[in-house]
């Protein structure tokens, strides 16, 4: 029975192992992209707020 869960006796599927070796560089090539956008992300938030901070200094008073 633990032939049938494991494989056969040889070692490892070359196929999974082959998969397994995909499938980890996949997820490091999409936790480098989540960096990425996070960093673009910051970059654009902090302009936004530099934006809206400047605009609100360029108004004219209120009259009161």
């Amino acid at each position: 029975m633990a032939k049938a869960l494991l494989g056969h006796v040889g070692g490892p599927d070359p196929r999974m192992v082959s998969e397994m070796r995909r499938l980890q560089q996949r997820i490091r090539d999409l936790e480098g992209e989540l960096t990425r956008l996070q960093a673009q992300n910051d970059e654009l938030a902090a302009s936004t707020r530099d934006e809206e901070f400047n605009r609100l200094q360029d108004r004219e008073p209120a009259l009161t």
